[in-house]
């Protein structure tokens, strides 16, 4: 999430390069990465299985929803609401998640969980600090939220027999086929200008640590606490993005922000401190002795509620 939130730094660069493209590059480079560099199997490990029908079909929800869905639905959100107002309706995600995520697995939500993920998005909205725009720009911040969010809830049922890398390749190469074929349609010969070396630079950054890194950190972090536990650190995009807007001399750090800052702080630490699940607990314990890497198959118990 401090990868991610970085990105706000980086962005900027990009703002005169076709959208949908660069966002299309960057899910494809950062797809072959994630399946090329993989750590090859024991020669006594299981062969590894090709994801079923129904998997293919999650997989294409999760980039369709998650990956590609979301960066429409930002994009359209910024055009018509003020950014901090889609900071805020987004930043609403640890509370989706730290409710749905238990729903999703039968049991019920942790008290302490969802008390600091109401914490968090409100520490959000403090530093987003509301903004102005149209109902359908709301409308759009809104599906942008519920793709955030789909983007954790529908790898439960995957991360158990893919693994963290895999999923996030595969994910990100579909990804890549909806935004390509999108920016065909929409950008046209646009699409395919080359980036200026400035750039290139930051599509690279984008690529390897806001995509390919943080994806595949994400995936390994919920499959050890869950999705609600770790749904809590969505709060931590904007409190990177302000704490590191005045050492790059891109921002200003106000009392209200580091108010709200210090609130998502503590929430986040006082949700994550909460008792362990029994699933998550087993999962801390296999890896602490030596278990099965988030990026190899594991057992169903591994990726509970993430």
């Amino acid at each position: 999430m401090v990868a991610v939130g970085s990105s706000a730094a980086v962005s900027p660069a990009l703002l005169g390069y076709p959208l949908l493209a660069g966002q299309s590059w960057r899910y494809l480079v950062a797809g072959l990465l994630l399946l090329f560099f993989r750590r090859r199997p024991a020669k006594s490990a299981p062969p590894v299985q090709r994801p079923s029908a129904r998997q293919w079909l999650r997989i294409g929800l999760l980039a369709a929803t998650g990956m590609a869905g979301f960066n429409v639905c930002l994009l359209q959100a910024v055009q018509r609401v003020d950014p901090s107002t889609v900071g805020a309706v987004i930043g609403a995600a640890p509370v989706v998640l730290a409710i749905a995520g238990p729903l999703g697995a039968a049991r019920r939500p942790s008290a302490r969980i969802t008390v600091s993920a109401a914490v968090t998005t409100a520490g959000v909205c403090v530093v987003q600090l509301a903004g102005s725009g149209s109902v359908g720009g709301l409308l759009y911040a809104l599906g942008a939220l519920a793709c955030e969010c789909c983007f954790s809830l529908l790898a439960v049922s995957l991360l158990p027999s893919l693994g963290a890398r895999r999923l996030s390749g595969l994910a990100c190469l579909l990804a890549a086929l909806m935004l390509g074929a999108t920016a065909a349609l929409v950008e046209g010969a646009h699409a395919l200008r080359w980036p200026t070396p400035g750039e290139g630079l930051a599509l690279g950054y984008l690529t390897l640590v806001v995509t390919a890194l943080a994806f595949f950190l994400w995936y390994a972090g919920i499959g050890v606490l869950g999705v609600d536990r770790a749904g809590l650190f969505a709060g931590v995009v904007p409190l990177t993005a302000v704490l590191l807007g005045p050492l790059l001399g891109t921002g200003r750090l106000t009392t209200t922000s580091f108010l709200g800052a210090l609130a998502i702080g503590a929430a986040v630490l006082y949700g994550v401190s909460a008792p362990t699940p029994q699933s998550a607990g087993a999962d801390r314990a296999a890896a602490q002795e030596g278990g099965p890497m988030p990026d190899q198959p594991t057992s169903p118990a591994e990726a509970s509620n993430s």
